[in-house]
């Protein structure tokens, strides 16, 4: 599957846990330690993962991560962070 209509679609169907599987994804975790973490059990995240490759398109954790970054899914090391500016903070100099 390729195209931007799934990739622009997948911005608004992934859910919150999803998400949160994502960015541990792109911390490095195994799906067992990912398990740990949100206190589910591994098949779970299995499921988790199966479903967020299907909805973003992307065939393996590698192009996952990709298409996060991509997206501003994710942030690594304050890398791929747009950090917006208070309403009322004044620019910078």
């Amino acid at each position: 599957m390729s195209g931007s209509g799934v990739e622009s679609q997948a911005n608004g169907i992934l859910s919150e846990r999803e998400l949160e599987v994502i960015e541990l994804v792109a911390a490095g975790l195994t799906n067992q330690e990912i398990a740990e973490k949100l206190e589910i059990s591994k098949r779970t995240v299995d499921n988790h993962i199966s479903n967020i490759l299907t909805k973003t398109g992307t065939d393996n954790r590698v192009s996952l991560v990709r298409w996060a970054l991509q997206w501003g899914k994710v942030c690594i090391n304050d890398v791929n962070c747009c950090a917006l500016p208070a309403p009322d903070a004044p620019p910078k100099a």
